[in-house]
């Protein structure tokens, strides 16, 4: 009996010690619906993790923004957002056999997304910039491309990098924690990189490629088991592109072990011409937001209505020295995009100044500092969802 109850001691004891830090949380009973409804609006932390000028820790650093901290994290949740797009690139930190990410990166990405869980955050993270550069010639840890040449390494790169995530990220995160397989999965250097078309072989080619690689990712995600066995995951089309699953029937969701645990994602700088076009128009016309409008009751009648929730997992417009017409677009997309029920995160990238020019001047925070650019626009984002 001694021995039986000093075990029945030392097992509650270590299941008190793995509750203590965090090492299994129990998903909640959220359906797809509720948990975009509750993720309200994000944002991302762009051109940090995402960076690969160079190897190692420095990326982070590599095209300009600063080191992240705990203090800029906190500031994202302190302003009202409910979710963080970690955008992560790993093509930059393979080290070894069967695609092996360095151990440093893993756990550089682990401290920030645990920093955002404890912030109370929905946390997004993905595989972004490893799509390669050519259409051929990819060579072993360099990532992916949507064609067939390309198939074996693409398909390994994918499988092996979801698989470390995973086993990562498993079952010390609950619903808080989402994977989204792939960014902006495109035909880089074609002349249909991001605008797939009526009879272009290409691009029906890689959309029916990239299908194959949701397939692949999703499995490997599946397969790692536990809380991952039925973790929230974001399926991305061709170029990410509504227009592309919209207007196309090449785009086919992945099987799923378990229901209603997928999400659409979509990344929507819309209409081109207002919002990132250089320098295109800088003053927001009625057609613009009817152009918007259309393309969320577009993605509502094919996706929403059909049980598939929608995460616009980036949106923004490009500062044109125009910030009341930039207020004006701001309150439309979100006030629109909530009608539907999406979470919609802003594209930040750390450039704001248009000083010389109007490219990809996305810069909202001042991360060093904890405070926006532009406040107005944060003020309207947030009144837009309620």
């Amino acid at each position: 009996m001694k021995k039986i109850i000093i075990t029945l001691v030392l097992t509650a004891l270590t299941l008190t010690a793995l509750t203590a830090k965090g090492k299994r949380k129990e998903f909640s009973q959220i359906n797809s619906f509720e948990l975009v409804k509750e993720m309200k609006t994000g944002w991302n932390l762009g051109n940090t993790l995402d960076a690969n000028g160079s190897s190692g820790l420095n990326s982070q650093t590599s095209w300009g923004q600063p080191l992240t901290s705990k203090e800029m994290i906190e500031g994202i949740a302190d302003a009202g957002f409910r979710t963080i797009r970690i955008p992560v690139s790993w093509s930059n930190h393979i080290t070894g056999k069967n695609h092996k990410i360095d151990k440093e990166w893993l756990n550089r990405v682990k401290e920030i997304v645990d920093w955002a869980i404890d912030a109370e955050l929905y946390v997004i993270i993905n595989i972004h910039h490893d799509n390669y550069s050519s259409p051929s010639g990819i060579a072993y840890g360099q990532g992916y491309y949507p064609n067939m040449v390309s198939w074996n390494e693409s398909m390994l790169f994918v499988k092996d990098v979801w698989t470390q995530i995973s086993k990562t990220f498993n079952n010390e995160y609950d619903e808080h924690l989402i994977f989204e397989l792939l960014n902006e999965p495109r035909l880089i250097g074609h002349q249909h990189e991001w605008w797939e078309a009526e009879g272009c072989n290409d691009c029906k080619y890689a959309a029916q490629t990239l299908n194959k690689l949701n397939q692949v990712a999703l499995d490997a995600i599946r397969k790692s088991g536990g809380n991952n066995a039925k973790r929230f995951v974001m399926i991305t089309g061709l170029a990410a592109s509504p227009h592309s699953l919209l207007d196309f029937d090449n785009f086919v969701i992945p099987q799923d072990t378990e229901e209603g645990r997928l999400l659409i994602s979509v990344h929507m700088y819309s209409p081109y011409s207002f919002a990132m076009e250089n320098p295109g128009d800088t003053i927001l016309k009625e057609s613009h937001i009817k152009e918007v409008n259309a393309t969320f009751e577009q993605l509502n009648e094919k996706f929403i209505s059909k049980g598939l929730p929608v995460v616009i997992g980036e949106y923004g417009a490009t500062n044109k020295n125009n910030t009341e017409e930039r207020i004006k677009w701001f309150t439309n997309f979100i006030s629109e995009s909530r009608k539907y029920g999406m979470c919609c995160c802003l594209w930040d990238n750390g450039d704001w100044n248009a000083a010389n020019t109007y490219a990809e001047k996305f810069g909202f925070y001042k991360r060093t500092e904890q405070n926006w650019y532009f406040p107005e626009i944060i003020e309207a984002i947030m009144k837009s969802c309620e």
